[in-house]
């Protein structure tokens, strides 16, 4: 059943508070500048954190949006702000889906985001798992931190990918047409698209 709790800390990924954390994006324009659109649905999300682009996805989707984290207080959170906005179409998983994958279907989603989440110890089998999850034609959009030590937050320089990096691992996982997408709005980051082929 979807919804089982597990627990591993992914190296690095502290939240800080969430004042800080948002000043970083515009998350409506992140994910439209990603693809994010109606008929894009069901979304899954893998580390939601304080729901930052969660509860945008489900607003500019209109559908589902399946949303994970190891850390039930980040989910907790996320719900507490879904209830506020009235969204009740996200359905949120205290989960460790790096050990034990997601739970969910294979190609029962239509859209992936892995944001700020592949510095990793296993990026291609996170994606691996997109994949799977993902319908034909199911798009992935990937986020992270510019390869500088300058930006306000970010893992460190040792594990922070590069974005050739990032590109390099969707195509091993299987994505195609995978391309650097420019992110009007978010300086500190990098955006990458691909699809499960057809």
């Amino acid at each position: 059943m979807w919804g089982t709790t597990y627990r591993v800390k992914i190296p690095e990924s502290d939240m800080p508070a969430e004042a800080y954390w948002s000043s970083f994006f515009d998350p409506e324009q992140a994910l439209r500048d990603l693809g994010c659109v109606p008929g894009v649905d069901p979304v899954v999300e893998f580390g939601c954190g304080y729901g930052t682009f969660t509860i945008e996805a489900a607003k500019l989707t209109m559908g589902k949006v399946f949303a994970l984290d190891i850390d039930p207080e980040m989910i907790d959170y996320t719900s507490r702000k879904a209830n506020r906005a009235g969204l009740g179409e996200i359905a949120l998983c205290t989960r460790d889906f790096v050990e034990r994958d997601t739970n969910l279907e294979d190609g029962s989603c239509g859209y992936a985001m892995l944001f700020n989440i592949l510095h990793l110890e296993q990026p291609v089998e996170l994606l691996k798992e997109a994949y799977r999850v993902l319908r034909p034609g199911g798009i992935v959009a990937i986020m992270h931190w510019n390869y500088d030590p300058a930006t306000p937050r970010g893992p460190s320089m040792d594990i922070r990918p590069r974005p050739e990096q990032c590109l390099a691992w969707a195509q091993e996982a299987g994505f195609q047409g995978v391309r650097l997408v420019e992110l009007t709005t978010c300086p500190f980051h990098y955006g990458i698209l691909g699809n499960r082929p057809a």
